[in-house]
């Protein structure tokens, strides 16, 4: 079975200086866990998922700090400086993601679903000519299995 036979093919997009608090709503309203973020012009920027509107609810942990001789070496400090950006997000720019997934319409759900496991991802684009053609969640995968 190819992904273009279990593809979701209407894809809610969002723009980069829509509101956290809007994106959760839509999340809501549209029941969707994710969403790929395009500007004015639909070129592709990145995805945001319900873990990054989580973030405004979690708590920043302080960078473990130890001493060395006369200095100090901070351990965490990017991972503390990622976290806090979005905690204190208010732009979905904020918190987009670029690391994310895309398969062409033509793969198979086989190898869509391993690739989802492996990186241990839920949502996944589908990508055709550069742009977006649909979504695939394993949602979507788990619905294909239970047809089958």
């Amino acid at each position: 079975m190819l992904v273009k036979e279990i593809m979701s093919r209407k894809v809610i997009t969002v723009k980069p200086g829509m509101s956290v608090h809007e994106a959760a709503e839509l999340f809501i309203a549209k029941s969707i866990s994710a969403a790929p973020v395009v500007d004015k012009s639909g070129k592709l920027l990145g995805i945001i998922q319900e873990k990054g509107v989580i973030f405004q609810d979690k708590k920043a942990h302080l960078p473990t700090v130890v001493a060395i001789a006369m200095g100090f070496i901070t351990l965490g400090v990017k991972r503390f400086e990622d976290e806090l950006k979005k905690i204190t997000a208010s732009k979905v720019l904020d918190i987009l993601e670029k690391d994310f997934l895309t398969v062409s319409p033509e793969a198979t759900v086989e190898d869509t679903a391993t690739l989802m496991i492996e990186k241990d991802r839920y949502y996944c684009l589908v990508m055709e000519n550069k742009e977006i053609a649909g979504i695939v969640t394993k949602r979507d995968i788990i619905r294909a299995i239970a047809r089958a």
